[in-house]
C-alpha cells in the first residue's frame, strides 16, 4: 500500500491537490493520503492533519507574527513523516514552508516532490541552489519554467495547469448568468470584482475596489457589481466593506469562474484569479498592494518586468497590471473601461488567451501523478 503526506497552504493549492490525489488513486486504489489541505482534497481522501488556512499567510512582514506556529507545524509534519516513512512527500506550492522541511526529509531518504515552481526565474534566483538539495522532483505549471531547472540538472515535469483542463475554452456567459439569477433582458453592463481570498489582502484591496466600483458607476450608472466570497468569513468582510461604502453589489458564496464568466470585465488581485480569467477569456485589470515594507522589499529584488501569470505567459502587457500607488480608485476605474472597450473590438487579445488555454492544457493532475509513480518507483 501507497502512503503520500500532501501539504497544500492555498486555496489553488486545494485545487491541485485535488487533482493529484485523484489520479494516484487511479495508479494506486488502496493509497493512503495525509497532510494538510483544504475541502478539495479532504473530500478527495486526505486526513488533514492542521486546518489550510494556517498556512495561508502571504508577504515577507506578514509572515513574521505566525512564524512560532509555522515552525511548530512543520516540525510535527517532519516527525511524523520521519517516523511514518511515506512513499513521497509532496509539497504543493507555499515554498518558504514547503522547501526547507523538503530538504530535512530528503536528508532522511524520503523522496521529495515540489508541486509548483518557486518563482526564481523572477526573483530570489539563488534558491535554485537550495531547491536542488530539496527535491528530487519538480513539478512545474508552466513551459517557461523549465529552462532553469533542466540548466541545473534538476528532474523537472510540465505538467500544465489543472485550470485549464477544467475550463472548457469558450465560456458561456448566458449560462453564467442564468446560474447567479442575473437578469438577462437588460444590457446592463456586469463587472467581477474579486478582491482576494485572504483576510490580509481582502483588508488593503477591498475598500479600495469598493471606491472604484463608485468610479465605475459615474461612467456606467447602469453597471452592475458582483462579488465572490471564498467563505463566510470573507463574506462577512466584504459585505461590511459595501455597507461602509454605500455600494449595492451581488455577493456569492464561492463560484468566483461562475461570476468570471458571467461578466464583462474583470478587476481582481493578482494571483492564480488572473490565470483563471484568461482561462475565462474576459478582459481584466490586474491590482494589488503589499504593506510598504513588503513593497520595498520585493521591487527590489524583482527580475522580470511583469507580475500578473497572463502577461508572463504571453511575454507581453496583454492584461493591465497596476501595483502599490499605481493602483488608486480613478486609475483602476479608466483601464477597466479602457478593456472592456478594447477586448470587445481587437480580437488579437482573445486569440492570444485562446493559444495560451492550449497550451496549458496537459491534463495536469494525470500528468503529475505519472511522474511520481515514475519517482517512486524507478530504480
Amino acid at each position: 500500500m501507497k502512503r503520500f503526506v500532501i501539504v497544500a497552504g492555498e486555496a489553488s493549492g486545494d485545487i491541485l491537490g485535488a487533482s493529484l490525489i485523484q489520479h494516484l488513486k487511479e495508479l494506486y486504489p488502496d493509497a493512503q493520503f495525509e497532510g494538510i489541505g483544504g475541502p478539495l482534497m479532504i473530500q478527495e481522501g486526505l486526513l488533514s492533519l492542521y486546518p489550510m488556512d494556517r498556512l495561508s499567510v502571504m508577504g515577507l512582514v506578514e509572515v513574521l507574527g505566525r512564524l512560532r506556529e509555522l515552525l511548530k507545524i512543520r516540525k510535527h509534519l517532519f516527525n511524523h513523516c520521519v517516523e511514518t516513512c511515506p512513499d513521497a512527500f509532496i509539497g504543493i506550492d507555499s515554498p518558504d514552508f514547503n522547501l526547507p522541511l523538503e530538504r530535512r526529509l530528503r536528508n532522511k531518504a524520503i523522496k521529495t516532490v515540489h508541486y509548483v515552481s518557486p518563482s526564481v526565474w523572477a526573483w530570489r534566483q539563488k534558491r535554485i541552489f537550495k531547491i536542488k538539495k530539496s527535491v528530487d522532483l519538480m513539478l512545474a505549471l508552466f513551459p517557461f519554467e523549465t529552462g532553469i531547472y533542466k540548466q541545473h540538472n534538476i528532474p523537472v515535469t510540465c505538467v500544465g495547469h489543472t485550470l485549464a483542463d477544467e475550463i472548457p475554452l469558450h465560456s458561456d456567459k448566458v449560462q453564467a448568468r442564468l446560474e447567479l439569477g442575473i437578469d438577462l433582458v437588460d444590457h446592463e453592463p456586469v463587472f467581477a470584482i474579486l478582491p482576494g481570498s485572504r483576510r490580509g489582502e481582502v483588508a488593503r484591496l477591498a475598500p479600495l475596489f469598493a471606491e472604484t466600483m463608485k468610479q465605475l458607476k459615474q461612467v456606467c450608472p447602469d453597471a452592475k457589481f458582483v462579488l465572490p466570497a471564498a467563505n463566510d468569513d470573507r463574506r462577512n468582510q466584504i459585505e461590511g466593506v459595501l455597507r461602509e461604502a454605500d455600494i449595492d453589489a451581488l455577493v456569492v458564496d464561492g463560484q468566483s469562474r461562475t461570476v468570471m464568466a458571467a461578466s464583462d470585465a474583470i478587476l481582481l488581485a493578482s494571483g492564480t484569479a488572473a490565470l483563471e480569467a484568461m482561462l475565462v477569456k474576459r478582459p481584466m485589470v490586474v491590482a494589488y498592494r503589499f504593506t510598504k515594507l513588503t513593497y520595498a522589499i520585493m521591487s527590489r529584488m524583482l527580475k522580470v518586468p511583469y507580475v500578473s501569470l497572463p502577461n508572463l505567459l504571453a511575454n507581453q502587457m496583454l492584461v493591465p497590471e497596476l501595483l502599490q500607488d499605481d493602483a488608486t480608485p480613478e486609475n483602476l476605474a479608466n483601464h477597466l473601461i479602457e478593456t472592456w472597450e478594447h477586448f470587445s473590438e481587437d480580437e488579437s487579445v482573445r486569440a492570444t488567451y485562446l493559444s495560451l488555454h492550449h497550451t496549458l492544457r496537459l491534463n495536469a493532475g494525470e500528468t503529475a501523478a505519472l511522474a511520481v509513480q515514475h519517482l517512486i518507483e524507478k530504480k
